[in-house]
């Protein structure tokens, strides 16, 4: 996982498989989008940024309120689903 996280392009084609593995499985949008704000609150508060694109969205993820927070998971489902 750690080549995975390195890599800001490798990271994005990474979440952008499990977007669509999820759904193929049926999973909706929204559901997808509560789950990335529950991996983005998770790695917020354990893994260290990688690289530079990760440093931002911490940043960026530090500096807003929940409601922000759940706008940036549902836009990096989108940039993620892009990338597959």
């Amino acid at each position: 996982m750690s080549t995975v996280l390195s890599n800001f392009d490798t990271w994005k084609k990474f979440l952008g498989d499990r977007v669509s593995a999820a759904k193929k499985l049926g999973i909706d949008e929204d559901a997808i989008a509560k789950l990335a704000y529950e991996i983005g609150s998770f790695l917020d508060q354990r893994v260290d940024p990688k690289n530079e694109e990760q440093r931002v969205l911490k940043e960026l993820w530090d500096a807003g309120d929940e409601g922000e927070r759940k706008t940036m998971a549902k836009l990096m489902v989108k940039l993620a689903d892009q990338s597959s």
